[in-house]
């Protein structure tokens, strides 16, 4: 049983505290927040620590706390950092290594921060026996599911344009925005060299806007195959993966506010959705040119990454045995 801890409970944090807690091979030791708002009233049920010499200022609001963060993190095996961008590195240096403790880091660290850059169904193995390990970008994870889905049949180049919400739905201070600003201003993004990160070999370029919307990213991709290939061989190689969904127009999915609609209505906590999500219809295949369009639900599609990514540092399972579980704990589609 793997002793692990979640710093830091925003957006990701809580979620991955809800996955870890779900799972049998895994214990989930508490999370940290810095500060006495309502997140950490609801971090309570987790068990609650905090930053040294700041546990009066909780208490003294009615929030209880079991001790410091420094705490936390010795009696952990492996720490899952949630933490907001840059603030991993100065964890990792200041505290992780200190107490020799596993880490797994969010992408909106720097590549540098780890061993290995991960997501499951692409490089699990290499993840295995590893101190520390980077969970990439919403982003990232979603074009590498895909993409890497669609390797075997050769990929050529591709080419793919991200349509990103512009910010998460409760960061108010970012909205409303009305306009759609490109993302970085200078082109290629730095999508294209984190996919790499991944699938190494790729040759992929990226380019993304920020449009006025919360809910979820939207890609299309465009793919230069080696030979031609048959959209039927497309559509197979996509529906076999783990973690990628196809919907279709006649099943009334036409938009990303489709999507989130009918996964609240499923029931799924917060709304979450773990898989990324195809549009059936938006796949066309003329020769070796492939096309199609994705959306990302970037509050939820790197969750069970982190889950598979603690089970390949401790050896736990193989890939294909993790994923599964970690699926099935989780409720994903397959």
């Amino acid at each position: 049983m793997v002793k692990v801890s979640v710093n830091g409970f925003g957006t990701i944090g809580k979620r991955v505290a809800d996955a870890i807690s779900k799972q049998r091979d895994m214990t989930l030791v508490g999370v940290s927040k810095t500060t006495p708002d309502y997140f950490s009233r609801m971090a309570q049920e987790f068990g609650l620590y905090v930053p040294r010499g700041k546990e009066r200022e909780f208490e003294d609001r009615g929030i209880s706390v079991e001790g410091s963060i420094e705490d936390m993190v010795e009696n952990s095996d492996l720490v899952i950092d949630c933490t907001p961008e840059g603030q991993g590195m100065r964890n990792k240096e200041e505290l992780y290594e200190k107490l020799g403790v596993k880490a797994i880091f969010q992408g909106g660290e720097k590549a540098e921060v780890a061993q290995v850059s991960f997501v499951a169904q692409c490089n699990y193995e290499e993840a295995i026996d590893k101190d520390f390990v980077r969970v990439v970008s919403c982003n990232t994870t979603g074009l590498a599911r895909t993409l890497g889905s669609l390797q075997p049949l050769g990929i050529k180049k591709a080419r793919v344009t991200l349509i990103r919400r512009a910010a998460d739905p409760k960061e108010h201070r970012k909205g409303p925005i009305n306009a759609i600003v490109p993302d970085p201003p200078r082109t290629p993004s730095h999508h294209g060299p984190d996919v790499r990160t991944v699938l190494k070999d790729l040759d992929i370029v990226t380019m993304a806007v920020k449009v006025p919307t919360t809910i979820m990213h939207l890609h299309t991709v465009m793919l230069e195959m080696n030979e031609e290939v048959k959209r039927d061989d497309i559509i197979s190689h996509l529906e076999d993966a783990p973690r990628i969904i196809l919907v279709s127009s006649d099943m009334g999915m036409k938009s990303t506010a489709s999507l989130i609609e009918y996964f609240r209505d499923l029931g799924r906590k917060r709304g979450d959705i773990y898989e990324i999500v195809v549009f059936e219809d938006s796949v066309s295949v003329e020769g070796r040119e492939v096309y199609y369009m994705q959306a990302v639900h970037q509050e939820a599609d790197v969750v069970p990454e982190n889950v598979d990514a603690v089970r390949a540092m401790f050896d736990l399972a193989d890939k294909d045995e993790s994923i599964e579980t970690t699926d099935k704990s989780l409720g994903i589609w397959r």
